[in-house]
């Protein structure tokens, strides 16, 4: 009996040893494997925290040509650019003040001849006299050169006519020599800037010792954006000299036209009286 009793004891005791073990075995391995994963967690975060995150590009909309003709003229040389753009300017304030002047010269030579007549009719010469001084534009003030001879006879009338619209042709061609030398400087710079943007290029292939066509490829870029903006620049002053021109030439046959009117008025009135 005392056997029986001293093997339960000792069974129940392995039993509670084992069970106990097993217990600690798998809280063991539960710490372990929640050690792991928190390990594991730690170290993804690190890594996610180490890798960089490499944002997308924004897609760029299409440039403007206002913002592509900065880049250009920024890419060229700044000197010769300058100088350029200068040219391009100052033809442009000329030419523009130019354009305003003939077109406040020009007149209807026509009705401005028949109100002259009228007047000579009406109320003789001091008539004519403020008709014109109220016209503006060179034929008016050709008119007015005339009247004011015509007591002198016709032949003096003719000569003073003719002297006054030298002047006058003078006044409208004032300005134009400036224009012709900025269409012609222009260009010239442009060449420059791109004959020493050249030499550059060649200089930095001397330093460098080998031909390298990105060094020569933007070396000679950056020296024909010169040249481009000068021509563009002497085309467009030319278009507005070009006009200018025909302007002055069309207000010239009008003043020759209506003086030779202007004298045969001048005779038939002087027949009558």
């Amino acid at each position: 009996m005392k056997r029986l009793i001293a093997f339960l004891t000792l069974a129940g005791m392995l039993t509670i040893g084992i069970t106990n073990a097993i217990v600690a075995q798998d809280e063991v391995t539960n710490d372990t494997v929640a050690e792991a994963v928190d390990t594991t967690v730690v170290a993804e975060e690190a890594v996610l925290e180490e890798v960089p995150v490499v944002e997308e590009p924004e897609a760029e909309g299409p440039k403007s040509f206002h913002q592509i003709l900065k880049e250009k003229f920024i890419q060229g040389s700044p000197g010769f650019m300058g100088i350029v753009l200068l040219c391009l300017i100052l033809g442009l304030a000329m030419s523009i003040e130019r354009i305003i002047y003939l077109n406040l010269s020009t007149t209807n030579t026509q009705k401005l001849l028949n109100k002259v007549e009228t007047s000579l009719e009406n109320g003789g010469v001091e008539a004519a006299k403020e008709v014109c001084k109220n016209t503006r534009g060179p034929v008016a003030g050709i008119f007015l050169q005339g009247l004011d001879r015509h007591d002198e006879g016709l032949d003096i009338v003719e000569k003073s006519i003719i002297s006054y619209g030298g002047v006058l042709m003078g006044r409208l061609e004032k300005g134009l020599s400036w224009i012709a030398l900025f269409i012609a400087l222009a260009p010239m710079l442009g060449f420059m800037g791109t004959v020493i943007g050249m030499i550059q290029a060649f200089d930095d292939i001397e330093a460098i010792g080998d031909i390298s066509p990105t060094i020569v490829a933007g070396g000679i870029k950056v020296a024909l954006l010169t040249t481009v903006f000068g021509l563009i620049v002497a085309i467009i002053l030319q278009i507005f000299y070009n006009y200018l021109v025909a302007k002055i030439d069309s207000l010239v046959n009008d003043m020759e036209d209506s003086s030779i009117s202007f004298v045969d008025i001048l005779a038939r009135f002087s027949l009558k009286k």
